[in-house]
């Protein structure tokens, strides 16, 4: 009875198995669906992204050129100025009482030069009456009327007078030169008289302030100084960006690029590279490594037709941007208009037909890919056959999407464009292939 039962089992299992056999549910093999495209022209935009803040283009940092308490502030950060507008003030008691005293001085030394003017006007009439009276002594003694020892003394007399004369002369150029000392004296105390009042040296909106009433600052005379504020013109606008050494040489001036700034999420703004850096972040530091990132600084200048009738953001600014906020730009290298397909079409061949996984095959497969000699390939779609032919191409610059393809395609031919895990591992050359589309091959049946 129980082999009967048995029997009836085995039966039932060969009988459903030459059905499963007779309607291909099992020992048919399983084609592989792919997608197709065709090869055509294409414009590729390479890029180069890179992140960073955005700051004005022109940004002033104001320092007093001298030490002292902060007693008016007449502006607050925000505010919009222009040249020559009064800032704020620092409390100039020391200046001012050496200003005074230089003034004092001058004046002094004034009093000395006319002084010495008339001490000169004094001496030339002493030297006139000295003169007039040798004159007549030296016809008196040669007459013999006077005797030797009145000529000497009148001759002593002149030359005293001649003398004095000069001196006084002399005396009146160096009081001159004394009161030009103390001038210069007085101009410099005025000057920095004049340091303690800070003005405005050029248009723009204070983005900064670092000081308040009441607070000591240090001047520039003594090392750095306190900064009190910058005023930054907020019209113009850029993005300064760090880009990796591997992608800067594929930067250029003029550049064009595209600008999302996290602040206005789904906006995009056009932007133009102004300034690349000659060296990189890292020249200067004290710390640096051989691990450590190479970057070069980018300014990528923000073009106002780009965000002219943009709402929102800063209201109360020329510009829609504040300074700091982050921003990450595609800066457009070069654009190539030519044959391009698919990235994810293209793979590479990782070892030989025939080859095995020897730690010898190992070594021949790492060799050829630090030989940098690395061969490219495509499936081509054999629309009538349903099958697919590996075909070697040369590729160029690409894109998100797409990249260029240099040699080994034509247009109008079929290439397989997924799905991405058949083609780098499940297709060869001759194998049948479904050609389907992607709603079909990514829909939840064919995932399941």
């Amino acid at each position: 009875m129980k082999l009967k039962h048995i029997l009836i089992g085995l039966g039932a299992i060969l009988a459903i198995v030459v059905i499963l056999s007779l309607t291909g549910v099992i020992g048919k093999e399983k084609i592989e669906k792919v997608t197709v495209e065709k090869v055509g022209d294409k414009t590729v935009i390479e890029t180069v992204t890179a992140s960073g803040k955005i700051q004005p283009e022109t940004e002033v940092k104001l320092s007093s050129e001298v030490s002292g308490e902060v007693t008016e502030l007449l502006v607050k950060e925000g505010d919009i100025v222009k040249k020559g507008q009064l800032l704020c003030k620092v409390r100039p008691d020391i200046l001012q009482s050496s200003y005074e005293r230089s003034v004092a001085s001058y004046n002094a030394q004034k009093a000395s030069v006319a002084s010495a003017q008339q001490q000169l006007v004094q001496a030339q009439a002493n030297f006139a009456n000295a003169d007039a009276t040798y004159k007549r002594n030296v016809e008196l003694y040669n007459k013999k009327v006077i005797s030797a020892a009145e000529f000497d003394n009148a001759k002593a007399a002149y030359l005293t007078a001649k003398s004095t004369l000069e001196s006084s002369k002399e005396g009146v150029v160096g009081a001159k030169f004394n009161l030009e000392q103390t001038g210069a004296s007085v101009k410099e105390a005025s000057a920095n008289l004049a340091r303690t009042t800070i003005y405005a040296p050029v248009d723009g909106v204070v983005s900064k302030l670092s000081i308040e009433l009441g607070d000591r600052i240090l001047g520039t005379s003594q090392m750095a100084g306190t900064e009190i504020m910058r005023i930054s013109n907020l019209s113009n606008m850029e993005v300064n960006v760090d880009v990796n050494e591997n992608d800067i040489n594929r930067v250029s001036l003029g550049d064009s690029a595209t600008v999302e700034v996290d602040a206005f999420a789904g906006k995009k703004f056009r932007g133009l590279v102004t300034e690349i850096a000659s060296s990189s972040t890292a020249v200067g530091t004290t710390t640096t490594s051989v691990d450590q990132v190479t970057n070069f600084s980018v300014k990528v200048r923000l073009l106002q037709e780009s965000y002219n009738t943009v709402k929102g953001g800063a209201k109360d600014l020329p510009s829609p941007f504040r300074p700091g906020l982050s921003a990450t730009v595609d800066i457009e290298s070069e654009t190539v208009k030519g044959l391009a397909i698919p990235i994810q079409s293209v793979f590479t061949e990782n070892k030989t037909e025939g080859e095995g996984s020897s730690t010898q095959d190992s070594e021949k497969q790492k060799n050829k890919l630090t030989d940098k000699q690395i061969k490219q390939f495509v499936y081509l779609f054999d629309e009538k056959a349903s099958t697919v032919k590996k075909a070697e191409v040369t590729t160029g610059i690409q894109n998100d999407q797409f990249i260029v393809v240099k040699t080994g395609l034509k247009a109008g031919q079929q290439i397989v464009s997924g799905p991405y895990s058949a083609i780098q591992n499940k297709l060869k050359d001759g194998l049948k292939v479904e050609k389907t589309t992607k709603d079909k091959l990514f829909s939840t049946g064919n995932k399941k």
